[in-house]
């Protein structure tokens, strides 16, 4: 990455996603820019990750994960949406697969691929014990109140949460969010610092002013490019999934998994850079981003549109968000990590893609 400089790569990719979303709106979206769309969704997310480190290195930690976890969790926040008004009797459980799949892919594939990758490299890589412990606290209790206890608050009514208790629990997960935040950025800033290392990338001259406004302003405009492609391709996806004859939930792992490419690719860099503090900031920030976000959210829109909303997950995903909660923590409760953690992260996250195929 340049500070000097801005790779012609990093704008012409968005400008073609905006352009292939032009054709698609005039000619419709047929086999032939269906499969465009998809590789300049891809080329899209590359320049959205080089956008989010410039923004990042000039604003220094946490800021820098907080802004790209915050702008890419109000984008997907705001896809569930837009299919749940779309679709509200089909979406019912659109809004607890994707927010699911989330956590499955950020604390399982993403963490795991980062210790995993940092561990092959570094052979052993430190953070901060307190960000960690923090982050987790408050996901744990997001994702318990959330996905959890619905199944069991009201009997008759399932998955559900009655309309008040939904009201309740979307301002509970706002109020939680907002607290992390202010820990994270004021009163305990230092606990989400990274450790001191030689890296030079972290000592390299900050980008100016001028570049960092466009960056960000780029950054932004990837991250829209992103999700409008990502529901362009949304029926094809669905199609695949009808034809080949998987669970419906596998739509909101798909969709959760594109909108967290360029997190999740940041997140990686970082880890070969000997910066794990900065993967975590990214990976933690958006798992608790996603939950204490997209939830209100999608709450607003259900009370207000009177729409069903199915939060509670089934015996079996319960099962996995436990496990994957308790591994976090016992991964993380050290300050240190090896490969070894990397690989049980990234089995496990294996377990949750093949129990979500072959139910």
């Amino acid at each position: 990455m340049t500070t000097t400089t801005t790779p012609r790569w990093t704008w012409i990719w968005p400008a073609a996603a905006f352009a292939t979303l032009a054709a698609i709106v005039l000619a419709g979206s047929g086999a032939v820019l269906s499969a465009l769309a998809g590789i300049v969704l891809f080329g899209t997310v590359f320049a959205a990750v080089y956008h989010a480190e410039v923004v990042a290195h000039r604003v220094g930690e946490p800021f820098g994960t907080l802004v790209l976890a915050l702008a890419v969790t109000v984008i997907e926040a705001t896809l569930i949406v837009s299919v749940m008004i779309a679709v509200p009797a089909e979406k019912a459980g659109l809004a607890r697969d994707t927010v699911f799949a989330a956590i499955m892919i950020v604390c399982n594939g993403i963490v795991g691929a980062c210790l995993l990758m940092g561990g092959a490299r570094h052979r052993e890589q430190g953070f901060q014990v307190q960000g960690a412990s923090a982050a987790l606290a408050v996901l744990v209790a997001l994702a318990g109140l959330t996905l959890v206890l619905p199944n069991y608050a009201e009997g008759a009514l399932g998955p559900r949460y009655s309309t008040s208790q939904l009201v309740f629990a979307g301002i509970v997960s706002l109020i939680l969010y907002c607290s992390f935040v202010f820990i994270q950025t004021i009163r305990h800033r230092d606990y989400f610092l990274p450790l001191e290392t030689d890296n030079e990338e972290v000592h390299a001259p900050p980008p100016t002013a001028k570049a960092t406004a466009f960056s960000a302003g780029i950054l932004v405009l990837s991250l829209v490019a992103i999700v409008a492609l990502a529901k362009v391709l949304t029926p094809a996806i669905e199609l695949g999934i009808a034809t080949l004859g998987v669970p419906k939930a596998v739509v909101g792992i798909v969709i959760a998994g594109l909108v967290l490419l360029p997190e999740g690719l940041a997140a990686l860099n970082a880890a070969r850079n000997n910066r794990l503090q900065t993967s975590l900031n990214l990976a933690l920030g958006s798992a608790l981003a996603t939950i204490g976000l997209t939830i209100p959210a999608v709450v607003v829109v259900s009370v207000v549109l009177q729409q069903p909303l199915e939060l509670g997950l089934g015996a079996k995903d319960q099962v996995l968000l436990v496990l994957t909660l308790a591994l976090g923590i016992i991964t993380l409760g050290t300050g240190r990590t090896t490969m070894l953690q990397g690989i049980v992260h990234l089995l496990i996250f294996a377990v949750f893609l093949f129990f979500a195929v072959v139910p």
